[in-house]
């Protein structure tokens, strides 16, 4: 029973690791796939707080 218990419990754990590694597949894949967008989005951010700060910097 006890080695049930632990074939089990090391089965759960490797499942985890490939899951986690599956995602982090994905992610990296959705990241390459979409990376014109993602730094368009980016500067279009960081263009907007600098155009705020510098609108709060004019006396």
């Amino acid at each position: 029973m006890k080695r049930i218990k632990e074939f089990m419990k090391s089965e759960v754990d490797g499942i985890g690791v490939v899951e986690i590694i599956l995602i982090l597949l994905v992610l990296i894949l959705l990241v390459v796939l979409f990376r014109e967008q993602i730094t368009n989005i980016i500067n279009s951010v960081f263009e907007t707080i600098n155009d705020q700060v510098d609108t709060l910097n004019t006396p």
